[in-house]
């Protein structure tokens, strides 16, 4: 099976790092501006993660997180939330739609691939 990540960001040069971090390490990945229009990209795909920003326009990742666990299909994907929002009650409503984990910007490579690797052997 493939390892793909669905990766979602309005910033295009989070977007570009992130991919790149995760092609080195022999990911496939699937880039959303936002999160209506990720949902928009995964019809015929099938991802094993979803790595998306808290913050951003049209839909944000808490409302991607909700929309894409109340799908059988994402019901046990992981999600982590990779974003400069650092306060508890911003995280406790990422868990509360879903979120697996939460990383901070700017991420470390190395580091957002070993926690990559744990969620997708």
């Amino acid at each position: 099976m493939s390892k793909t990540v669905l990766v979602v960001d309005d910033s295009p040069t989070m977007r570009q790092m992130v991919s790149d971090t995760l092609r080195r390490a022999g990911f496939d990945v699937v880039l959303g501006v936002n999160g209506e229009d990720a949902l928009r990209r995964l019809a015929g795909q099938t991802v094993r993660l979803v790595i998306t920003d808290f913050n951003m326009p049209v839909m944000g990742g808490v409302a991607l997180i909700a929309r894409l666990r109340a799908r059988p299909e994402f019901r046990f994907t992981p999600i982590l939330v990779l974003t400069t929002e650092v306060e508890d009650k911003r995280k406790q409503e990422g868990r509360a739609a879903g979120a697996t984990g939460w990383v901070t910007k700017p991420f470390d490579p190395a580091r957002l691939i070993q926690l990559v690797n744990r969620l997708v052997p």
